[in-house]
């Protein structure tokens, strides 16, 4: 009989989120009640085909415990194992996920611990899009916006946009090709996508949602503010 491959989430967590102007990590800005990472993980909790979540944490991280009560058990785990970028930080938690008996084969989603609006089944779609493919792939959008070229602060031209997606996690690759396209990539690069993709592959996009937007600046703290509670008071209702 054939093994099914599992699937792992991991989030790095191990940032300083200084643009986003709360003070401290962004990750621990207080959302809605909570911490932002925290919506994050319930998201993730209530996807229960993953093995399990692992969080990626700064090596001097003294807040997680304290802004995520109660996270830990058999499907959650958080190592204190980043590095200086998030790169870094992946590649830390793919050796952590190896060490705790992930294989070569197995899922891996990759996700931004500031996308806390994330649903579970925006996941579930991922992974029923990406399960039986031979590369992976990622949450993405058609850029609806005309896309422009800045040249020292001015327009110089127009990109075609017919062709461009804006990229979203979750990004979900096996264990050994992300691995292998991160030692190959470096430091560098932004996503793990743009990694695989380096290596000659192409990942395949499936289609995102506008609420599952990166928070990176004051006024998206705010914006995500104003969703949670919208959020929470349809769920009441």
């Amino acid at each position: 009989m054939v093994k099914q491959p599992r699937l792992y989430a991991l989030v790095p967590c191990a940032g300083t989120g200084e643009r986003a102007a709360s003070g401290q990590p962004k990750q621990y800005a207080p959302l809605a009640g909570q911490a932002m990472v925290a919506h994050t993980l319930a998201a993730l909790a209530r996807v229960p085909r993953l093995t399990a979540t692992l969080v990626v944490l700064a090596p001097l991280d003294t807040q997680f415990a304290a802004h995520v009560p109660g996270f830990g058990g058999e499907r959650a785990w958080a190592v204190a194992c980043g590095g200086a970028t998030r790169a870094a930080s992946v590649a830390q938690g793919l050796v952590e996920l190896q060490r705790r008996g992930a294989g070569a084969k197995d899922w891996v989603l990759v996700h931004d611990a500031a996308r806390c609006l994330l649903r579970a089944e925006w996941v579930d779609r991922l992974i029923d899009a990406c399960a039986d493919d031979t590369v992976g792939g990622l949450l993405a959008l058609p850029v609806a916006d005309t896309v422009k070229q800045a040249e020292a602060g001015r327009s110089v031209r127009t990109l075609p946009r017919s062709d461009k997606w804006a990229a979203q996690t979750p990004q979900m690759f096996r264990l050994g090709l992300l691995q292998q396209a991160l030692a190959n990539a470096g430091d560098a690069v932004t996503d793990e996508a743009s990694a695989v993709e380096a290596l000659g592959h192409a990942p395949l996009l499936v289609r995102g949602e506008l609420e599952n937007f990166k928070i990176t600046w004051p006024a998206e703290l705010a914006l995500a503010e104003r969703l949670l509670h919208s959020r929470n008071r349809s769920e009441i209702a």
